[in-house]
């Protein structure tokens, strides 16, 4: 057998580094995506029918239903029947929303079109992914377990372009980073009498992997996150939400539901220690990168 040469620490070292600046982004995951939780009520027309770690939220009409995010593939179903336990039906869904072009947030969207036909609209940054399946991602696009079924958009979104129907009003909010075209709904509802400010945050987050410094793949990215923390900053916020119910502590407010108690989901504090909390991860996380760059 032919004695194969040593290699000296620098080069191995080198090795693992391109090996590791070649791999493909892992997309992530979470087992509370696909277990089930109770649909419930929120306030005015607004109910959660997502799945434990995937928020879906049915905006209800008398002309249709709105719905703000697809999921999973495979959580369509769970989502049907949480919309089916309230007392409505699926095939009233009109329209069709995302807060962002990720594959637990779209992946579900073709499925849900087949089904009831509701139009789909999405932020302009956003629909070569969505249409693309997810292959054009600056992240996971290589990614194959980050890829999902394409489909079409029938209307494409504007920073604070509105979405109507019945009587409801949704304004979509341009909030990157995340994803070019994440977006932050909001929209106002009536609670005892009470009209208060509904914010539905599209994710702030920095994932891991992320390059915020010298991304040839997003350039502006950290500029996109910056402006995005100065739109969050600056909406009024009564009852605070998001795409994952880990945002607004779901499961905690969920508990606290008490018939004639008071409504745990208002809590306008909350949302801005959220994005105070967000804001300093992602400084602290540009920082660093900003730092190794040197």
């Amino acid at each position: 057998m032919k004695r194969l040469k040593q290699r000296s620490p620098a080069f191995l070292g080198f090795f693992i580094l391109t090996l590791s600046c070649c791999a493909v982004a892992a997309a992530p995951s979470s087992p509370d995506w696909t277990e089930r939780f109770p649909p419930h009520h929120i306030a005015g027309n607004i109910y959660y029918v997502g799945t434990k770690g995937l928020a879906s939220f049915l905006i209800t009409t008398p002309a249709g239903h709105i719905l703000i995010n697809s999921n999973l593939e495979s959580t369509v179903p769970m989502v049907r029947d949480s919309v089916e336990k309230l007392g409505f039906r699926f095939s009233d869904i009109k329209i069709l929303l995302i807060s962002h072009a990720h594959f637990d947030h779209a992946a579900g969207s073709a499925q849900i079109k087949k089904i009831t036909g509701a139009r789909y609209m999405v932020m302009d940054a956003d629909v070569a992914e969505i249409e693309s399946g997810g292959k054009t991602d600056f992240q996971y696009g290589n990614s194959p377990d980050a890829h999902f079924p394409s489909a079409r958009v029938d209307r494409v979104l504007h920073d604070r372009d509105e979405v109507t129907l019945g009587g409801t009003v949704l304004t979509a909010h341009l909030t990157p980073g995340h994803t070019p075209g994440c977006t932050t709904w909001t929209l106002n509802v009536v609670e005892g009498g009470k009209t208060l400010h509904v914010v539905i945050v599209g994710s702030p987050n920095v994932n891991p992997g992320y390059k915020l410094v010298g991304n040839a793949a997003y350039p502006k990215i950290a500029q996109d996150y910056e402006a995005e923390f100065k739109v969050l900053k600056s909406l009024p916020c009564d009852i605070f939400l998001g795409a994952h119910g880990s945002y607004y502590g779901m499961e905690t407010k969920f508990a606290a539901l008490k018939p004639g108690g008071a409504n745990p989901f208002v809590d306008p504090d909350g949302y801005k220690n959220y994005v105070a909390d967000r804001e300093q991860a992602f400084n602290i996380e540009f920082r660093k990168q900003s730092a190794l760059k040197k």
